[in-house]
């Protein structure tokens, strides 16, 4: 999707694909990663996720990519936290303790500004982009995260129907964008009660990946 589309949807808080909660799915599988305490976890395309307190909360270390810089002002205001803000390269860096935040186009991050992470949670990164976007995406993350473990939870449903986003992935392009670097395992797949925005029958698919040994 063009950067203009995400900056009008947070300016108009069109953001019903924000979470009010912790993600269920989360809960029920961030264990799965079998990560140290203070372990650094990289979340693309964060927007203010209440995920990312549950994660502090429970002792890990967050680093987040956002396009929009009303989605980061928001998530600290919700933390309860006043971040130091800086500018890095082409990013605008929110930093407070255990959390960094860069604000700008994730396809110009680099492993040097993200700097090391022990594991990815994407809830809302690859079915947030288009067919044309989804394998450059997959490929920079692996790159610049030197292919640290996954956590991802996808959208599967009748992509004829709505036209996204949240966009539908189903099993093979999961298989085609990581099983060359990662042991894929398939965790759960669980019904939206009601379909995904009351239009379509939808499920939310979670998947395990870990390097390949």
């Amino acid at each position: 999707m063009e950067a203009s589309f995400w900056h009008q949807k947070w300016e108009r808080k069109e953001i019903a694909f924000h979470e009010g909660d912790t993600n269920a799915l989360l809960l029920a599988h961030f264990d799965k990663l079998n990560l140290a305490p203070s372990s650094r976890v990289f979340i693309p395309l964060c927007g203010k996720t209440r995920d990312i307190a549950w994660l502090l909360a429970s002792g890990y270390q967050v680093v987040g990519a956002e396009l929009s810089e009303l989605a980061i002002k928001a998530l600290f205001e919700e933390l309860g936290v006043e971040p130091n803000i800086t500018l890095h390269g082409n990013f605008m860096r929110y930093h407070a303790p255990g959390i960094d935040i860069f604000v700008g186009d994730f396809f110009d991050l680099t492993a040097e500004i993200i700097g090391e992470v022990d594991a990815i949670y994407d809830r809302a990164a690859l079915v947030a982009l288009n067919d044309s976007l989804r394998g450059q995406y997959a490929e920079h993350l692996i790159n610049i995260s030197r292919a640290a473990a996954q956590l991802i939870i996808t959208y599967e449903y009748d992509q004829t129907v709505i036209p996204g986003p949240p966009f539908s992935v189903e099993e093979s392009q999961v298989r085609e964008f990581y099983e060359a670097t990662y042991q894929l395992t398939f965790v759960e797949r669980q019904a939206i009660e009601g379909g995904l925005k009351g239009k379509v029958a939808s499920s939310e698919a979670v998947w395990l990946l870990k390097a390949s040994v």
